[in-house]
């Protein structure tokens, strides 16, 4: 899947995450773009969890966790595993939008769901599809999971597998015109068509290399992606460092509207 294009630049064939320096010098970076709100609108009259006020102090207490994450329909939600504790929500603008906005959601012990902050993102250029092709500059729609994280920088603590490999460096320019060069310092693989246990550079494609591949979120660089999530880099290394393979995580992407179904 990884291939040197012209003098510079990491290439994922067919993937997400694209970087083209040409001969002439001109760069061109294909990466995906931005989507929006992940609402951390919370239900009312749930329990209250452990350890926050009762009684008349309840009133000045933040309101209970929801029994379901807000903004995911029945049919999103039920692709979610039930062993999952962990679910990383990229909710995008519109479909046609490459902003997005994500939200670390938590299993409580009671059932509940508890939101981390809310992170600006980008996703792909034109937005979102359910049927995602190589080359199409959109971001796929679904539930997938994270198994394995990677990147140029050395491991900041990451509790998932992390893969360092100089094949991580990028170059050239996005979209936007925006500098790609660290772009791929911290990555977390998305298991869509790829092959879970494997550096996010390995590229195997299990449903063929016309469906894409190399879908990651990555550290953010201003501007749409390929097809990938990038968050800010900052964000990067705190989700490193928070996402538990014993708790399953998995990522929930698509636009706001696709979400809600």
């Amino acid at each position: 899947m990884l291939a040197t294009a012209g003098a510079v630049g990491l290439v994922v064939a067919g993937a997400g995450c694209l970087v083209l320096v040409r001969h002439n010098g001109t760069a061109v970076a294909a990466d995906g773009g931005r989507t929006a709100a992940a609402s951390a609108a919370t239900t009312a009259g749930a329990p209250v969890p452990a350890g926050r006020p009762t009684g008349p102090d309840q009133a000045k207490a933040a309101v209970a966790y929801p029994a379901a994450i807000p903004g995911l329909g029945p049919r999103t939600r039920a692709r979610i595993p039930a062993a999952s504790r962990q679910v990383l929500v990229a909710s995008g603008q519109a479909k046609n939008s490459s902003r997005t906005l994500v939200t670390l959601w938590s299993r409580t012990d009671d059932g509940h769901w508890r939101p981390g902050a809310t992170w600006p993102a980008h996703n792909a250029l034109h937005g979102w599809t359910d049927d995602h092709h190589s080359d199409d500059l959109h971001s796929p729609i679904g539930v997938f999971t994270l198994h394995d994280a990677g990147g140029l920088d050395a491991d900041p603590g990451s509790k998932l597998p992390y893969h360092r490999s100089a094949a991580f460096r990028a170059g050239g320019v996005g979209f936007d015109g925006e500098p790609l060069d660290q772009a791929f310092d911290y990555v977390i693989a998305i298991d869509y068509n790829r092959v879970a246990g494997t550096s996010p550079l390995d590229g195997s494609q299990p449903l063929g290399a016309s469906r894409g591949g190399g879908i990651w979120v990555h550290v953010d660089h201003g501007g749409p992606t390929h097809g990938c999530v990038s968050i800010p880099a900052a964000r990067m290394v705190e989700l490193l460092r928070t996402l538990l393979p014993a708790d399953h995580p998995v990522i929930v992407m698509g636009d706001r509207a696709s979400l809600t179904a």
